[in-house]
């Protein structure tokens, strides 16, 4: 299993994208650096989009990548639950601030969505896909995806604290989270459903806990400009729990 970082940021620059990983090339989820990290050749070779949630940094990329599958007379499959959906089609995808590819074409048309359900697996282009829910400021959920061959990421999307009946049902070789801000932010960041360092390690403690093992650590959604204290406080919680917490960059790649 191949996991690109296309995108590991919750704000964007020249050098920052928002949230998006991409699976063997084929599996996205979320797409907040989709379409501008993507030729349109590897666009092609997308089968399917998981989305976390409907805050616009994970979903932006959709109509454009809309428009890209139209003109090419391709579909494509995004998954998600019934607020993302919502979101799309009264603010994206609405026939008017962009053309709504869940209905065009009439005959066939580009996006094909699908609702699924928390807690129940299901086959997506061949890997088994477990959706858990994330306690975040609007209905969230993580994906724990499984390939043939038995590699297994779990993505929470964006979460804050609280994520121990989570931890029951995944058992991930690689975990990959997010991380908001430094500790000084922690008051906000419980506040609006987000992680920082302190709050990692007391999820990070509940997760070996209840699993009796630590994954490989991967955080994304870095504010960029607190990065440095963000890297000097994991360092600390690093130590503590005597286990490798890595901060995502784009264009990075793993290989489970």
């Amino acid at each position: 299993m191949n996991i690109q970082f296309l995108g590991a940021h919750n704000c964007e620059s020249q050098s920052t994208k928002f949230v998006s990983l991409l699976i063997d090339d084929i599996l996205a989820i979320d797409a907040g650096g989709l379409t501008s990290s993507l030729s349109f050749e590897a666009q092609q070779k997308l089968k399917a989009i998981l989305l976390t949630h409907h805050h616009y940094d994970h979903i932006r990329d959709i109509p454009a990548l809309g428009i890209n599958f139209y003109l090419h007379h391709a579909t494509i499959n995004i998954y998600s639950i019934q607020p993302v959906y919502d979101a799309l089609t009264a603010h994206l995808l609405n026939g008017e601030l962009y053309p709504n590819f869940l209905k065009k074409p009439k005959q066939n048309p580009t996006i094909k969505f699908t609702i699924i359900e928390p807690y129940r697996s299901k086959q997506i282009e061949g890997y088994s896909i477990l959706a858990t829910e994330a306690n975040h400021s609007v209905p969230t959920v993580g994906y724990q995806v499984t390939s043939p061959e038995g590699k297994t990421v779990f993505y929470t999307g964006d979460t804050g604290p609280g994520l121990a009946d989570c931890w029951k049902y995944v058992s991930p070789q690689l975990l990959i989270t997010e991380i908001i801000g430094s500790n000084r932010y922690e008051e906000e960041a419980k506040r609006t459903g987000h992680l920082t360092p302190s709050l990692l390690k007391q999820e990070l403690v509940t997760f070996q806990e209840v699993k009796d093992y630590l994954p490989q650590v991967v955080l994304v959604h870095m504010t960029p400009t607190l990065e440095e204290e963000i890297k000097a406080e994991l360092a600390v919680v690093t130590k503590a729990l005597n286990s490798p917490i890595t901060l995502a960059r784009e264009g990075m790649q793993l290989n489970l």
